[in-house]
């Protein structure tokens, strides 16, 4: 979002580092053309010809785009593909796209607040193969405010959480079908606490 996949592409020339980094990003517009045009947008901005993952976002113009990804998966452009959503109420859709079109990897909203995709979604997914990466695990906050004035219990230290975003992250990487989490911050902070 914003300018997250330019300043991600001038951080990796700065550093030298493009190698050592896993690129994923989606396309998120109406309409074979522009899809196109923000596909190789997201390459500019991101100063590469390589895509470990390319996602269509909220299943727009899901059917569009997808003859677009599969070329650029044929030509070795994009090494995975996937569809996204964050809502429990687009569930079903997923999995009917998923039964009905191959895609490496799905995005979707699953948390303690959220665990509707565990339902039929996850396992879906878990027995096709299909990588999931999960969004939203704090539910925009929601989480937080629940366990507001709330100590961790004392066993979470045993499952190595030292704060209540790690015991959420950590429930839901519990999860077998699961592959990732993108917790979304913008505080260095909240980053190394996650990634712990």
């Amino acid at each position: 979002y914003g300018r997250a996949e330019g300043v991600l592409g001038d951080l990796a020339g700065a550093t030298g580092l493009r190698d050592r980094l896993w690129l994923a990003t989606k396309v998120w517009t109406r309409g074979r053309e522009a899809g196109i045009a923000q596909i190789e947008q997201s390459y500019a901005r991101l100063r590469t010809q390589r895509l470990d993952l390319l996602q269509i976002h909220n299943l727009l113009d899901w059917q569009e785009h997808l003859p677009t990804l599969r070329a650029l998966q044929a030509d070795g452009r994009v090494r995975y593909t996937g569809i996204t959503h964050y809502r429990a109420d687009a569930h079903a859709e997923l999995e009917r796209v998923l039964a009905a079109e191959r895609f490496d990897w799905l995005q979707v909203n699953y948390s303690l607040a959220e665990p509707e995709a565990d339902e039929r979604l996850l396992p879906f997914c878990h027995e096709r193969g299909i990588a999931v990466m999960v969004n939203r695990p704090f539910a925009d906050g929601a989480l937080f405010s629940r366990v507001k004035d709330r100590s961790l219990p004392p066993w979470a230290a045993e499952v190595g959480c030292a704060s209540w975003g790690q015991f959420f992250l950590r429930w839901i990487l519990a999860n077998p079908a699961v592959t990732c989490v993108i917790p979304a911050t913008s505080k260095p902070k909240h980053l190394a606490d996650n990634s712990a």
